[in-house]
């Protein structure tokens, strides 16, 4: 995707320069914290490159992933957060290496009385937000853990646009809420069926797939 363009066909060109004089262009290593838990949320992050995964954490410490932040996407629950000066409920790692633009939360309101093409971005990503957490809670509720892990892996290879997967047993298991344990005998059924090919750390997903 071209970001910048479609930035340029999205939002007025006063807000662009807007964006360019208020916005910090961060970069993320893979891995890196970009929020976390506890902390409050000064910027709200619009993706330029890269992929970002949002966790939420229960009562007894446990990670569940909830959603993933690509190309031109940005948080909503960070919108939220920055808006109502709370601290944040989500964390969120770059699942590579990403770059983002950080809009300084005091622009956030400002921009959405003075700038139509803002007002329909913020709309639009809680909205997509929205669905894809029912999507996930629909997945647990309904779905079998081999039915999700299959589905986790088609939306590893769209995100990345490569059939090669590059994830450990236990960070799959800590996404899906569930054990290594579990987690590798179902890849290892998967691959006796021929549709992937485990590596360490890496599962190839074959045309079977």
């Amino acid at each position: 995707m071209d970001t910048k363009r479609t930035i340029n066909s999205t939002f007025e060109p006063a807000l662009i320069k807007e964006m360019e004089q208020f916005g910090e262009v961060k970069y993320f290593k893979e891995g890196d914290v970009i929020m976390d838990y506890g902390k409050y949320i000064r910027m709200m992050p619009l993706i330029i490159k890269g992929t970002v995964k949002v966790f939420r954490m229960d009562e007894n410490g446990k990670e569940i992933l909830l959603y993933y932040l690509s190309t031109y996407e940005s948080c909503s629950m960070a919108y939220s957060c920055c808006v109502e000066a709370k601290k944040s409920e989500v964390k969120a790692i770059a699942e590579d290496d990403v770059e983002l633009i950080a809009i300084p939360h005091i622009k956030l309101d400002e921009w959405l009385c003075k700038y139509p093409s803002w007002k329909n971005y913020i709309l639009r990503s809680f909205n997509e937000r929205f669905l894809e957490l029912l999507k996930s809670i629909q997945s647990i509720a309904f779905h079998k853990l081999d039915e999700r892990l299959i589905g986790y892996l088609k939306e590893k290879q769209r995100l990345s646009g490569s059939s090669v997967i590059k994830a450990s047993h236990y960070v799959i298991a800590d996404e899906l809420a569930t054990s290594r344990v579990v987690i590798s005998r179902l890849l290892k059924e998967l691959e006796n069926d021929g549709k992937i090919i485990l590596y360490r750390n890496e599962i190839k997903l074959l045309k079977e797939f």
